[in-house]
């Protein structure tokens, strides 16, 4: 009979790793347990770093390649620290017509930022989302979770300028 591997250290004696470990042995360290460990992970620390992404890859036993695949596919996982606040601009085909692309750029000449990124001072991440399921407000924004809709550069440019 087979020994099972001995699982790795933790990175740090950060005792947010105690709610990563529980995640995946509440799934005997499987590799189907991947995406929730990434959420467990993001939840717990904020964003994947590199260290987090090396750890559960080598605790699930799964390809590093696959790991790093998984937490970039999904727009909900974050490979650096995000702001205070975040603006998710839907790209759907219908808030694409009706202007996220002008939203954007809004966004990228006011902040200087682009999708994926935070501001310097760490007030702000901006990111996309194929579709948040409001095409009837196109286009669409999430900010801090709230749905807005029909919004012009300005008008969605006072609203992240009112935020704190």
């Amino acid at each position: 009979m087979q020994q099972p591997q001995p699982k790795p250290p933790s990175p740090s004696e950060d005792k947010r790793w105690k709610l990563v470990n529980a995640t995946m042995r509440r799934h005997g360290y499987a590799a189907h347990a991947l995406i929730e460990t990434l959420h467990s992970v993001q939840e717990a620390f904020g964003f994947l770093d590199e260290i987090a992404l090396r750890f559960v890859a080598e605790s699930l036993d799964v390809p590093l390649s696959k790991v790093y695949g998984v937490a970039t596919f999904y727009h909900i996982f974050m490979l650096k620290p995000k702001g205070r606040h975040t603006c998710v601009v839907c790209t759907g085909t219908a808030c694409y017509i009706k202007g996220a692309d002008a939203l954007l750029a809004g966004i990228h000449t006011r902040y200087d930022i682009n999708t994926g990124d935070t501001t310097a001072d760490a007030r702000l991440s901006v990111l996309t989302a194929r579709c948040v399921g409001a095409c009837g407000l196109a286009p669409a924004v999430v900010v801090d979770g709230d749905v807005f809709g029909k919004l012009t550069t300005d008008s969605l440019i006072t609203k992240l300028e009112a935020l704190d």
